[in-house]
């Protein structure tokens, strides 16, 4: 995380080159102090700039002995102002894909299952949240004619959104109002959440009980370019 820390200025101005909030700023800190297991790897991206007035981005990758076998991004939103659809100030989005097994692929069960490894991690790490919403998109390619050597390709991914707010708080309006307020730590158990997500993409068991609550992915080939 030290190049994310390096780039910590990247997200510290708005759209408009104005300071951002000091909650934004504290969220970003707790950002840069996460430490997911080895096997994942973190590092900043260009923030989105039309989707929200203050944005930081990360990106990661899964790597086992020298192969990626996920990827992803995770991108904190705010606006100050809050808006209608987010039920609050802070946004967090999301996207994980790896590749499958073509039989794991076609399970019916799988994008529902995928949901509760999503759900399941933000439980496990304490990461509340409201508002949730999102897509699981499965997709094979199987190749013919000259191609036909290929061995048949399929892929998961993992698009989801969410409003993040204080644990402390039980629910309902009241926590919508106050999304402002989210102690320091709060983002970093989202990011914690997330990585043990595109880990369990991945086929990785969990690591320490962390996400004990997310159904493993079981093993697949080796990966192929996401």
């Amino acid at each position: 995380m030290a190049a994310a820390r390096a780039h910590l200025a990247d997200g510290m101005e708005g759209s408009g080159g104005e300071e951002a909030p000091r909650p934004f700023r504290q969220a970003v800190a707790a950002l840069a102090e996460v430490r997911p297991r080895p096997e994942v790897r973190l590092g900043p991206l260009p923030a989105p700039r039309r989707l929200a007035p203050f944005a930081y981005a990360l990106e990661a990758a899964v790597e086992v002995d020298g192969e990626e076998l996920a990827d992803g991004r995770f991108v904190l939103l705010h606006d100050p102002a809050g808006q209608d659809a987010w039920q609050g100030t802070f946004r967090v989005v999301t996207l994980a894909r790896a590749e499958l097994e073509p039989e794991i692929a076609a399970d019916p069960l799988l994008p529902e299952v995928t949901w509760a490894w999503l759900t399941g991690a933000l439980q496990a790490r304490g990461a509340a949240c409201a508002e949730p919403g999102g897509t699981v998109t499965r997709a094979s390619s199987h190749s013919f004619g000259e191609l036909a050597g290929r061995a048949p390709h399929s892929e998961i991914e993992i698009r989801a959104s969410w409003t993040p707010r204080d644990p402390r708080d039980p629910g309902g309006p009241r926590a919508t109002r106050k999304l402002g307020e989210l102690p320091g730590n709060t983002a970093g158990g989202h990011l914690h959440a997330w990585c043990d997500l595109l880990s369990q993409c991945a086929g990785l068991p969990p690591e320490d009980g962390a996400g004990a609550a997310v159904v493993p992915l079981p093993q697949r080939r080796g990966p192929q370019p996401l």
